[in-house]
């Protein structure tokens, strides 16, 4: 088993190009096809994460936050980065990040919050652009099925809880091919007038080369004409956050010791209590005041997250409670969340859940 076999299978579940633009995800450390001895799985790699590693035979960290964020410009051990990146290449242990591609996953760290906190009839809070794109090609229409079929097979045409969708419309192609060319309808020198099928197809843009390579294989012409746009419809099923509904309403001081005691965390901040019963609860791990309006907008009755500056308590508003619970706390139920989601394909292999806690903040 190599680390690629392992980091395939991850980004089914969180695809590279989920992240957001500013982020350093993926294969840190370590080459594709060395061969795993055992995973070890963390929110964050410290030093002592390298040594839990080197004492369980793991060669393969996988972390959800990246040790590598910025470019790094020497390695002398001057900072606790370098340190983990010097021993981590030492011991010959391989480091992978998900981060915001997890985030950005229907399935990933909000989706986890929401199973914690036992949220139901969930959504993603703040949908995906840029994810989505179309692909515009004209074939003869006698090869139009076939050719759907085909670009069906490798994920196109599928949008939410439909697929094999496309729009098709029939019109008259021509063409002229020089000296050079070797047409398959038509005559070299000649204007050629043929029946085709105008196909429109979307698709995700982790798709795109699989998609262009069963295009080209599959189209009868020698040269296939075709355009790709890059739409700004959001992916329903892709992006920061999560809003859900708790079974039954709460008052907000029963929800505040509800969620301080599920998300096991020593202190939740929260914003001033309005008297309002809460049903409707919008999450997202880790620094999400930024999603602070989207919550509002969605109607929610409370917000969890982390890392609330002091005058983003002022955006409640006095229509929604904010709770802020911390970072690592929010996030802390994402090693459970990939521990899982690996076993259940390597469930001969050895995948440990890392024992030691990396949250650097303590409280008294």
């Amino acid at each position: 088993m190599t680390i690629r076999n392992i980091t395939n299978y991850i980004e089914e579940l969180a695809p590279l190009n989920y992240a957001e633009d500013f982020d350093n995800i993926g294969l840190l450390i370590g080459n594709y096809n060395t061969k795993v001895t055992g995973i070890l799985v963390t929110l964050d790699t410290l030093e002592e994460t390298i040594d839990e590693a080197i004492t369980k035979n793991c060669n393969l960290i996988i972390s959800f936050h990246p040790i590598i964020f910025s470019g790094l410009k020497k390695l002398n051990g001057d900072s606790y980065v370098e340190r983990v990146v010097l021993k981590a290449i030492k011991n010959d242990i391989a480091i992978y990040a998900t981060h915001t591609a997890l985030d950005n996953s229907k399935n990933g760290v909000s989706a986890k919050m929401c199973e914690v906190l036992g949220l139901m009839n969930t959504k993603i809070l703040i949908p995906k652009k840029g994810i989505i794109k179309k692909l515009t090609t004209y074939v003869p229409s006698s090869n139009a099925a076939a050719l759907r079929t085909a670009l069906f097979s490798v994920g196109a045409g599928a949008i939410g809880n439909y697929d094999q969708c496309s729009f098709n419309i029939i019109g008259e192609g021509t063409f002229r091919g020089n000296e050079h060319s070797n047409p398959v309808l038509g005559e070299r020198g000649k204007l050629h007038v043929e029946k085709e099928t105008k196909i429109s197809i979307t698709f995700e843009n982790k798709n795109e080369v699989a998609i262009l390579k069963t295009l080209q294989e599959n189209h009868p012409y020698e040269e296939v004409a075709y355009e790709i746009v890059t739409t700004e419809n959001v992916h329903q099923n892709i992006g920061m956050g999560m809003i859900g509904e708790l079974p039954s309403a709460m008052t907000e001081e029963e929800f505040l010791r509800y969620l301080k005691k599920t998300m096991k965390t020593d202190c939740v901040r929260h914003s001033a209590l309005i008297n309002k019963k809460i049903k409707k609860v919008a999450v997202l791990g880790g620094s999400g005041s930024f999603a602070i309006s989207n919550a509002k907008r969605a109607h929610a009755d409370a917000y969890v997250s982390a890392d609330f500056k002091y005058h983003e308590f002022f955006k409640a508003e006095n229509s929604i409670l904010l709770a802020d619970i911390g970072h690592y706390e929010s996030e802390q139920f994402t090693k459970n969340l990939l521990v899982d989601y690996l076993t259940k394909k390597f469930s001969n292999f050895a995948v440990i859940l890392s024992e030691k806690s990396t949250n650097p903040i303590y409280y008294i």
